[in-house]
C-alpha cells in the first residue's frame, strides 16, 4: 500500500515551465508502474505521461511528447514530472498514480494509488 502526496502545481503564462513532484510513503515504490494523469470538468482522467518500473519503459501523450518530460527517483519515493513550453490546453488537476502493470501504460483504470491532485493553470 503507498499513499501519494503531489506539489509543484500552479499558475504560469504560455509557454512557462512547471515541475510537478509526487512523494511516496509506505510501501516502495519500485515495484509500481507511476504515472501522471490530468483531469477537467466534465471530461475523462487522461493519462499524461507514466514510467514502467525504473527501466525507463515511458509512454506520453501525443498533445505532450516533446515539452514534457517523467522521471522517478525510487530511493527518493519521489516521482516527477518536467512540463516545458506550457499552453493553455495543458490547464487541468494533474494526479500522480502507482499501479500494477507490465508496461507503461496510460490507462488510468490500471493504477490502483492515487494522490489528490494539484491544479495546474496556463493562461
Amino acid at each position: 500500500h503507498v499513499q501519494l502526496v503531489e506539489s509543484g502545481g500552479g499558475s504560469v503564462q504560455v509557454g512557462g515551465s512547471l515541475r510537478l513532484s509526487c512523494v511516496a510513503s509506505g510501501d516502495t515504490i519500485s515495484r509500481y508502474c507511476m504515472g501522471w494523469f490530468r483531469q477537467i470538468p466534465d471530461k475523462a482522467r487522461e493519462g499524461v505521461a507514466t514510467m514502467y518500473l525504473d527501466y525507463g519503459d515511458t509512454t506520453y501523450m501525443d498533445s505532450v511528447r516533446g515539452r514534457f518530460s517523467i522521471s522517478r527517483d525510487n530511493a527518493k519515493k519521489t516521482m516527477y514530472l518536467q512540463m516545458n513550453n506550457l499552453k493553455p490546453e495543458d490547464t487541468a488537476i494533474n494526479y500522480c498514480a502507482a499501479g500494477y502493470t507490465n508496461y507503461a501504460s496510460l490507462l488510468a483504470q490500471k493504477y490502483r494509488y492515487w494522490g489528490q491532485g494539484t491544479q495546474v493553470t496556463v493562461s
